[in-house]
């Protein structure tokens, strides 16, 4: 029998791919010309330059602004943790989804000391929050176990996919950064991975919250057991995500393409959102001149997803504690490339004769534009994952 609606829905995502705009060639070389004009060796502010070149082709300016930023948090509980997953009680999702909210998490504090606004989304909370600082957007009251069944149905994984898109399409702000709230989350994350990459599970399978060795053994096992049960086709990023995944990652994936589709650049926090951002851009690989990682998570399966983007994380601060807590930071380093494209002086400007750099200009560089990043960033497999999961 014809499902009308899930027609409906599938159409509604191929257009939000479809309407993801390539990035801005011409703005890109016009910010690249200005790099070489500002009174610098060429690359000697790295990482900087890359960036200014990335949000030229964003933004559509040579010079690009990042003033007013904003995160995303999708709120989930998942089910699989009935099989013991994860180290913290489910009823840590529902606490931590309203302190959130009033910046009273880790994320929140940064977020507020950097003047950064936080939306937090219920898109599958098991229980009722009531707390107007929460945007109510529930889909289920969390997922079916994965190592029972599927997570969720089509429909309902398309409808979080599109819940994220809007939500970020309809926020104000220069730059967006995704994170998540959910417990047993990097285990649903780890089978989503697992099952994009064809990896084995047990790279990608981390301690999560801070496991113990049998708790680890028994995700391990729980990971495998729902990819056996399941079988989701890796070339179906929504079987995926239906299968195995989780309605916090789903909606997640929806807001960085709707990041994109406004052009504004998504920042990436760490491990369940690098996830999400392989999901986006395995729907539409234009999706990754708009991604921006922030810091480098410990979970072991961290490093295969970036490597997967071909993109390196610009911090190194052994964090892992999700929940969006790594966007302002990256914020911050956004508005510095800004900063220095807007005023720095120029060679002529400065009335320096620049003729003595010509030999280096020419010379290969390992900084040199355009911004293709080498994937050989790796991580030591042995550390603590994020806390959520």
């Amino acid at each position: 029998m014809h499902d009308e609606e899930l027609t409906r829905l599938e159409q509604a995502l191929s257009d939000l791919v479809a309407s993801l705009p390539e990035p801005d060639g011409g703005a890109m070389e016009a910010a690249r010309r200005r790099q070489d004009a500002l009174a610098k060796p060429p690359g000697s502010l790295g990482r900087l330059e890359e960036l200014s070149v990335q949000l030229a082709g964003i933004t559509g300016q040579a010079v690009s602004e990042i003033e007013q930023t904003h995160i995303l948090v999708f709120a989930a509980d998942n089910g699989v943790v009935a099989e013991g997953v994860a180290s913290a009680p489910k009823s840590v999702t529902l606490r931590q989804t309203v302190n959130i909210a009033h910046y009273r998490t880790g994320a929140g504090v940064l977020a507020k000391q950097f003047g950064s606004a936080i939306t937090v989304c219920d898109v599958g909370v098991d229980a009722e929050i009531g707390d107007p600082a929460v945007l109510d957007r529930k889909l289920m009251r969390g997922t079916d176990n994965i190592a029972r069944g599927q997570a969720m149905t089509r429909k309902t994984a398309l409808r979080a996919i599109l819940t994220g898109a809007e939500l970020a399409e309809n926020t104000a702000a220069d730059a967006l950064g995704v994170g998540e709230m959910g417990i047993g989350n990097t285990t649903t994350s780890s089978a989503v991975l697992s099952a994009l990459l064809g990896a084995d599970p047990e790279t990608v399978t981390g301690r999560g919250g801070g496991l113990t060795d049998a708790g680890l053994r028994r995700k391990l096992d729980t990971v495998r057991q729902a990819l056996n049960a399941n079988r989701p086709d890796p070339a179906d990023v929504v079987d995926v995500i239906s299968k195995v995944g989780g309605l916090d990652i789903a909606a997640m994936c929806g807001a960085f393409l709707g990041a994109a589709k406004s052009r504004r650049p998504a920042v990436i926090d760490g491990f369940i959102s690098v996830v999400a951002a392989l999901c986006a851009a395995r729907l539409c690989p234009r999706m990754l001149h708009y991604l921006i990682p922030s810091h480098a998570s410990a979970e072991p399966g961290y490093a295969l997803a970036i490597n997967a983007l071909g993109l390196r994380p610009m911090l190194l601060l052994d964090m892992r504690l999700g929940e969006g807590s790594g966007c302002p930071l990256a914020f911050q380093v956004l508005r510095a490339s800004c900063a220095v494209m807007r005023d720095m002086v120029s060679f002529s400007n400065a009335g320096i004769d620049d003729g003595y750099l010509e030999e280096i200009r020419t010379a290969p560089s390992p900084t040199a534009y355009p911004i293709s990043i080498s994937s050989s960033f790796s991580l030591p497999s042995e550390g603590e994952g994020e806390r959520e999961g």
